[in-house]
């Protein structure tokens, strides 16, 4: 099994101390109505922008207004611990300007979406926020685990047989690598869980997970074929009110040279999306790693656009019009301490290594939100400075 997908499916380490795959975390009681819209991210603006720089809200998917700062909440253990710092973390960052909140099905065995949920159930609840202020976005490709890794490879396999084959969630031929799928059966069931998980009758934004996974198993052409086919299950939910809009989050696939296997173009993708809708498609989001250590999206002249030009992934997005999220903006607390003095001096108005690291992401050209891992109210606040 590949590194990445042994971290998204099992934990950020690989690491399975735990006994069993029982759920221990309840699941919300309803889903709250509504989405992110103009008028109320523009209200959500309107409130915080006084406290912060004036390009700390930043347009994305068309018309909502996004704060240059989002958090993450992939790192963690698989526990209660972890559950209770994300939830009371991302409550705080919903009241303190931060109105992007972005997860996975398959980040800490589900339990990612279920804090971010009960954090935005709670600030509703209190009156702190409104669900229209709220941008939320997930990701669906890998398998998600229910509560707790599983103790072995047979347990794994058998939990997968039991609960994606056998129901006919997964077809013949349809997972790949032991833990990625992008059909529209299992795509639709992923839609509803996370729905379920984070307590939202409309996610926001739903991004295909690393779909150049599939590269790893199919041809190209199948590989289009598969996309195409995603898409038009993506727009379907879309129509139905579950998603608001679509894109793709990726590891590697807008960062490698052309030739390497698992490259993705985003003009094709976008031409997916096209074919599918025409010009009413609602294919908007991009997400990739972006931070003082991996510079690709905003130097390496990885895609083509009409006229045999090459340019970066921000340049193609921003002609393409699709807006572009950062990932990794720490590279998970790697850049968050011990930069070298250049890096210091470039970024003077800044106390942090932290700070500095998530600065250079946001000054970067056509990058609407650095995604930060927070799970402690003292993190929130030393990272929320990069925005001031």
């Amino acid at each position: 099994m590949h590194e990445r997908i042994r971290a998204d499916l099992w934990g950020h380490d690989g690491a399975r101390t735990l006994p069993n795959m029982k759920m221990t975390q309840s699941r919300p009681p309803a889903l709250a109505t509504g989405s992110a819209s103009a008028t109320g991210t523009q209200r959500y603006r309107e409130r915080f922008s006084p406290a912060f720089a004036a390009d700390h809200f930043r347009p994305l998917a068309g018309d909502l207004h996004a704060s240059s700062i989002g958090a993450g909440t992939y790192l963690g253990e698989c526990g209660d611990p972890d559950d209770a710092r994300y939830t009371q973390t991302i409550r705080l960052a919903l009241s303190s300007g931060i109105n992007v909140v972005d997860s996975a099905i398959n980040y800490r065995c589900q339990r990612s979406e279920r804090a971010a949920g009960l954090a935005l159930r709670e600030a509703i609840a209190a009156d702190e926020t409104s669900r229209d202020e709220i941008i939320i976005c997930t990701k669906g490709g890998y398998l998600p685990l229910d509560g707790t890794p599983p103790d072995s490879r047979a347990e794994y396999k058998a939990y997968v047989q039991r609960e994606f084959v056998d129901t006919g969630i997964i077809g013949p031929g349809e997972l790949v690598v032991d833990g990625h799928c992008i059909a529209p059966a299992y795509l639709d069931h992923q839609i509803d869980c996370s729905r379920d998980n984070l307590g939202v009758a409309t996610i926001d934004v739903y991004y295909l997970h690393n779909p150049e996974q599939q590269l790893d198993a199919v041809a190209p052409s199948e590989f289009q074929h598969r996309v195409r086919r995603a898409f038009e299950t993506l727009e379907q939910r879309v129509a139905a009110g579950d998603i608001g809009s679509y894109g793709c989050a990726t590891w590697q696939g807008f960062r490698i040279a052309p030739e390497a296997r698992g490259y993705l173009s985003l003009a094709d993708l976008v031409g997916l999306a096209h074919s599918v809708a025409g010009d009413s498609h609602h294919f908007t989001t991009v997400q990739l790693p972006l931070n003082l250590g991996m510079t690709e999206a905003i130097r390496a002249r990885t895609q083509r656009l009409p006229g045999d030009r090459w340019v970066t992934l921000v340049e193609a997005a921003a002609e393409l019009g699709i807006t572009v999220v950062a990932s990794a903006t720490l590279l998970q607390s790697k850049l968050a301490a011990g930069l070298p003095q250049p890096v210091r001096d470039a970024f003077p108005d800044q106390a942090t290594d932290a700070a500095r690291a998530i600065a250079f992401v946001r000054a970067a050209p056509g990058v609407c939100t650095a995604l930060v891992g927070m799970k402690s109210a003292s993190h929130l606040e030393q990272n929320l400075k990069a925005a001031h």
